[in-house]
């Protein structure tokens, strides 16, 4: 089954954030906490949405996709960006990551949206196959880009003075 999350899985989508870092090899930088997954989720400036994969016979969360909207200046449209698609791995091969791709292509149909986008390591050769046998479209002539730390923080020491700026969301 999968369901819209509640305010009651924070715990549960936070551990399986974790395990999705530690099998991406990054365990050390998912340092989001349940207030500030709360916060994104529920908050009164949600940031993004999530969905639960429940096992059938148990009901146990088993699996999550979180997602937010974005806009293209392409196509003057707006699209969503998955930023998370976990299964945990006694789960995997039941459909549960199929069916989360599914509904949130379900929902960006209703929402009118255009495009329905999210990155994958290059080494992840088992979901690349997996994404492939979906129809996906890789996107190889892109590299994303990131700058984050200190060379965040120096560029921005370097920002003029912006008239009129809306204020942070």
């Amino acid at each position: 089954m999968i369901r819209a999350a509640t305010v009651d899985d924070i715990a549960e989508i936070r551990a399986m954030i974790r395990e999705l870092a530690e099998y991406e090899r990054a365990a050390e930088q998912a340092r989001a906490t349940e207030e500030q997954l709360r916060e994104a989720l529920f908050g009164e400036h949600r940031a993004a949405f999530a969905l639960i994969a429940e096992d059938d016979e148990t009901g146990k969360a088993v699996g999550y996709a979180l997602w937010f909207p974005r806009f293209s200046t392409w196509t003057g449209m707006r699209g969503m960006h998955l930023e998370d698609l976990y299964v945990r791995p006694h789960a995997r091969g039941a459909g549960h990551g199929k069916a989360l791709l599914a509904s949130l292509a379900a929902i960006c149909r209703q929402s009118g949206f255009e495009r329905f986008e999210w990155w994958v390591l290059a080494w992840n050769e088992p979901t690349i196959d997996f994404y492939k046998s979906l129809g996906v479209e890789l996107l190889n002539e892109w590299t994303v880009c990131r700058l984050s730390g200190e060379p965040l923080r120096e560029l921005a020491a370097q920002a003029p003075a912006v008239r009129n700026q809306t204020p942070a969301l």
